[in-house]
């Protein structure tokens, strides 16, 4: 039960950081109000990482930014870690 709710946390912040990502690409573009890189760094590293680089590539937002780079890697990797963890101590 612990694995799936995990699971959906990390599916639904990277559905999150993904919809951010996109709508600040939009808002450089226009020059409007952005989303604050605390915001979408912290959105990243705390669960969504897999939307918010999926999001980088997509809209090419933050690429140029290595430390976006590093922030959300770090971040799937731990969370790729803590649902393997997961998956094998309750689910298995």
């Amino acid at each position: 039960m612990l694995f799936w709710i995990a699971l959906g946390a990390v599916a639904l912040l990277s559905l999150i950081a993904f919809a951010l990502y996109g709508a600040d690409k939009v808002r450089a573009k226009h020059g409007a109000w952005r989303v604050p890189e605390k915001m979408l760094l912290g959105l990243g590293f705390l669960g969504g990482a897999p939307g918010a680089l999926l999001a980088m590539q997509l809209f090419r937002h933050k690429t140029q930014h290595f430390y976006f780079y590093v922030v959300n890697v770090l971040g799937i990797l731990w969370q790729a870690a803590l649902l393997v963890w997961l998956f094998i101590r309750f689910v298995i």
